[in-house]
């Protein structure tokens, strides 16, 4: 599709982040965009229109996507997280309070650079960042209080708050995808009362019902997630106690509500053990869970809870949906081999498999042509890299670095792109283009230097390289088991030795013969 727009990805090592220009690459290698830029951490709106960067002493730049040029800039002292809004609308900013009368939680206008609103927060979690909520399209925003959820008006945060949903001893929530018309709370069991976890209405009094509700006991903390079109929520309960001895990890149990109330109840799943993933398709009609003791299972369910495929048990994990078209990637990251299959869920087939080693991070581009994963540090300290698939798990790209922090596309909304079948011939003519012209003259841009495939080290103890040290210092080679140059001398002075004895022993014995 010639109106489409172009794959990026943002990459950042330890000196600094920059933008390659996307597959399909011309000579088998991207090129850079944007050259590299020093920064401590980098983060894309969710359309992608714009993206920030910590830069040393408080300083966050924004930056627009589609010039690459820096729009504004805060300086902001002793920040410790930082987020943009959905749309880049706004820059949400934590600070370590020094007093409770601080207003230590900032909306920053992106465009404008005024403060819209401030408000006080001891401290943040995984739960309570960022601490203002919107929905995709910024149409609702709201925060976490004691006992309520609040509400704004997205453009105009003067107002204040517009209406709240009083819940006692909520803990957690989750505003729903567009239409952003629901809410899910969290409410953890306390003094012999179960937990429960209830799904609301937005824009009503605080006084109102709710659309549903599931209630259980031993109940940690929850994970929720909503499908687009805000229809059903799964529900993934997590207990830090296996009642049955199973799991040293945990309990965990999956459960499923609709806002129409025709589903409360536990997702049907086939087999012991704990539920790794679950992830809703683009469509939101259907979704996928991955759950059990290893070898794990997968099953598709639609939006009745009812199974619609199995895909088999494997060494699996991880779920990732393809956003154009039904295609599904199933893998098995972080502490397992590695291993990804691709299926075509519309045909109920296996387009293919591969292999993608110690991966920490993995995602579809926007176009669904390519699957990206990416070994980062800290969570990996050696074997840091990225690799990219085509929709079938052939791999088209690899790239070593010594310390990877961050690889991702650059988001772009799936409607923008053709339907896969198009773009997998338009891909195909690019590369038949490519071949004919190989040759004819070299590219303007300035490309990524290529990286040598090495097979990793076996790893080595420090001990045992100390002693191979020692070793090599008294013995005259060197730790990589290389000889050294006197090493090599002396080797040759024993060879001649050897030879001289046997050559004497040979004319001793013909004598005495």
């Amino acid at each position: 599709m010639s109106s489409s727009p172009s794959l990026e990805i943002l990459v950042r090592e330890a000196e600094g982040f920059s933008v390659w220009n996307g597959p399909p690459f011309s000579n088998g290698q991207p090129s850079l965009k944007l050259e590299r830029v020093s920064c401590s951490n980098t983060k894309f709106s969710l359309d992608g229109s714009k993206f920030m960067a910590m830069k040393p002493d408080g300083i966050i730049s924004i930056y627009d996507s589609t010039s690459l040029r820096e729009v504004r800039s805060f300086t902001i002292a002793n920040v410790t997280a930082a987020e943009l809004s959905p749309c880049g609308t706004y820059l949400q900013t934590f600070q370590k309070p020094s007093t409770p009368q601080e207003k230590n939680v900032s909306l920053w206008n992106t465009e404008t650079g005024d403060l819209a609103h401030g408000h006080y927060q001891k401290s943040i979690t995984k739960t309570t960042w960022p601490s203002i909520r919107f929905c995709p399209d910024e149409s609702s925003a709201c925060r976490l209080a004691t006992n309520d959820v609040q509400f704004f008006d997205p453009k105009d945060f003067s107002k204040g708050i517009t209406s709240r949903i009083r819940v006692p001893g909520v803990a957690a929530f989750e505003l729903s995808k567009t239409p952003a018309s629901h809410v899910a709370v969290f409410v953890p069991e306390v003094k012999g009362s179960p937990g429960s976890v209830q799904i609301f209405e937005c824009g009503k009094d605080s006084q109102s019902q709710p659309l549903a509700r599931r209630s259980f006991f031993r109940c940690s903390s929850v994970q929720f997630s909503w499908n687009h079109g805000s229809t059903g929520l799964l529900v993934v309960v997590q207990s830090d106690v296996d009642k049955t001895n199973q799991s040293y990890y945990g309990e965990t149990k999956l459960h499923y509500l609709t806002v129409d109330g025709t589903h409360e109840g536990l997702v049907p799943l086939r087999k012991e053990g704990p539920v790794h993933d679950v992830q809703w398709s683009f469509s939101g009609s259907e979704f996928a869970v991955v759950y059990g003791f290893m070898p794990a299972c997968v099953t598709i369910f639609d939006k009745k809870c009812k199974p619609l495929m199995e895909l088999g048990e494997g060494p699996y994990n991880t779920l990732r949906w393809n956003p154009k078209g039904r295609l599904l990637c199933v893998a098995g990251f972080g502490n397992l081999p590695g291993d990804m299959a691709f299926w075509d869920i519309a045909n109920k087939k296996q387009l293919g498999s591969n292999k993608a080693e110690w991966s920490v991070t993995s995602e579809w581009s926007p176009d669904g042509l390519y699957f990206l994963t990416a070994s980062t540090a800290p969570r990996r300290q050696i074997d840091n890299g990225l690799k990219i698939f085509n929709y079938d798990g052939k791999r088209y790209f690899k790239k070593n670095f010594e310390r990877l922090y961050q690889a991702e596309w650059k988001p772009e909304s799936p409607d923008r792109f053709g339907e896969i079948s198009e773009l997998i011939k338009s891909v195909e003519s690019l590369k038949l283009e490519a071949g004919k012209s190989q040759g004819q003259g070299s590219t303007q841009k300035k490309a990524v230097a290529p990286t040598t495939i090495q097979k990793p080290a076996a790893y080595r103890p420090p001990h045992a390289k100390h002693a191979a040290a020692i070793q090599a210092e008294l013995l005259g080679g060197n730790p990589e088991g290389e000889m050294s140059k006197a090493a090599l001398r002396n080797k040759k002075k024993r060879e001649k030795k050897k030879a001289a004895a046997a050559e004497a022993a040979a004319a001793s014995g013909a004598n005495n013969a």
